[in-house]
C-alpha cells in the first residue's frame, strides 16, 4: 500500500483508508460521495459494537443524493461515543428498532424510512426535501412515514419535518429538480406538478416541473447537458422548440439561478394572472 501511495495511485483519505487517486475527468461531486462512502466503511471496520449510519451517512449509502455532503459521518450507537472523540464522527445515542434499520452491502444503516424522517427533522427544509424527494422515487413507503411522524410527535423538528414529508414529491429527478421546487413551494406559489406531458407536433415530450393551467413549464440545466454531443444539443434545441410551438413557455434553472435567489421573482412575472404568496412556515 505505501509503495501505491508513494506511486501516486492510491490516496489516504482517511486513518487506514485508501482509495484510488481520482481520475482527471472524474466529476468533484461524484469523488466527494467516493470519499465519503469510503470513510463510512473505515469506520465500520472500527467499530466492534452495535451501530447503525444515519441521517446524511445512511442516505449516502442509500444512494439518495444530498444537496451538500456531512461535516462528519452520523453514526448510531448503543452507547455515547463508539470510538470516543473524534472531529469527523458525529455519535447519536440509541438503537433503532429491526423496523428501522438494514444492511446495505455490509454496512449497518436506519432504514430508509427512518433515514427520511431523520434527515427532515434535523436539516434545513431545503436539505431534508432532496433526500424526501429522491426516497419516495426509490420506493419508500408513505405509510410507514406517517406512522414514524405520529412517533416523533412533540419532538424537536418534527413539524419541520412534517413540512418536509408532505411536500415530497418523487417525480423529482435531482437535487436540483428538488431545490427548485423548494423554492417555489416555500414562497408560497402552488405547488408544480413534476414531469409534466406536452403534446407537440413531433410527439409528447416530458418536463421536469411545471403548472399546466399557466402552460408554464420549468427546466432544471444541470452540467451533464452542457457536456452533451453536437447531436444531443440539436435534439434538445427540436425538442424546446417543439415546446414553445405548442404554447408552453419555458423557464429553464441552473444551480446558479437556484443561489442568486431571484427564481420566484420571475416565476412570477410569467404567471398570467395575479397570483398571491402564502410563504409556507416550516419551509423557512
Amino acid at each position: 500500500m505505501r509503495r501505491h501511495v508513494r506511486s501516486g495511485q492510491w490516496e489516504r483519505v482517511a486513518r487506514g483508508v485508501y482509495l484510488p487517486t481520482a481520475a482527471a475527468d472524474e466529476p468533484g461531486a461524484a469523488r466527494a460521495r467516493a470519499v465519503e462512502h469510503a470513510r463510512i466503511v473505515g469506520i465500520h471496520e472500527r467499530l466492534a459494537a452495535p451501530h447503525w449510519f444515519s441521517h446524511e451517512s445512511a442516505a449516502l449509502v442509500w444512494g439518495l443524493p444530498l444537496w451538500r455532503l456531512p461535516a462528519a459521518t452520523h453514526v448510531l450507537h448503543q452507547h455515547r461515543r463508539g470510538l470516543g472523540a473524534d472531529p469527523v464522527v458525529r455519535w447519536h445515542h440509541g438503537c433503532p428498532t429491526e423496523r428501522d434499520r438494514a444492511v446495505l452491502d455490509g454496512l449497518p444503516v436506519t432504514s430508509l424510512a427512518r433515514t427520511v424522517v431523520d434527515c427532515a427533522a434535523a436539516l434545513p427544509a431545503l436539505h431534508g426535501l432532496v433526500v424526501a424527494d429522491a426516497a419516495l422515487r426509490a420506493g419508500v413507503d408513505p405509510e410507514v412515514l406517517a406512522m414514524l411522524l405520529d412517533e416523533r410527535a412533540g419532538r424537536r423538528g418534527v413539524h419541520r419535518a412534517r413540512a418536509v414529508v408532505g411536500a415530497a414529491d418523487g417525480g423529482a429527478e435531482s437535487a436540483g429538480e428538488s431545490g427548485t421546487r423548494y423554492l417555489l413551494l416555500r414562497a408560497g406559489l402552488p405547488a408544480p406538478t413534476t414531469q409534466v406531458r406536452v403534446a407537440t407536433r413531433l410527439g409528447s415530450y416530458w418536463g421536469d416541473l411545471g403548472w399546466e393551467e399557466w402552460r408554464l413549464l420549468l427546466e432544471y440545466d444541470g452540467r451533464s447537458k452542457y457536456r452533451a454531443d453536437a447531436d444531443a444539443l440539436a435534439r434538445e434545441k427540436r425538442r424546446h422548440d417543439a415546446i414553445v410551438e405548442a404554447g408552453w413557455r419555458v423557464l429553464r434553472v441552473t444551480k446558479e439561478d437556484l443561489v442568486r435567489g431571484d427564481l420566484v421573482s420571475r416565476v412570477h412575472r410569467l404567471i398570467p394572472q395575479p397570483t398571491p404568496l402564502t410563504p409556507r412556515r416550516y419551509l423557512q
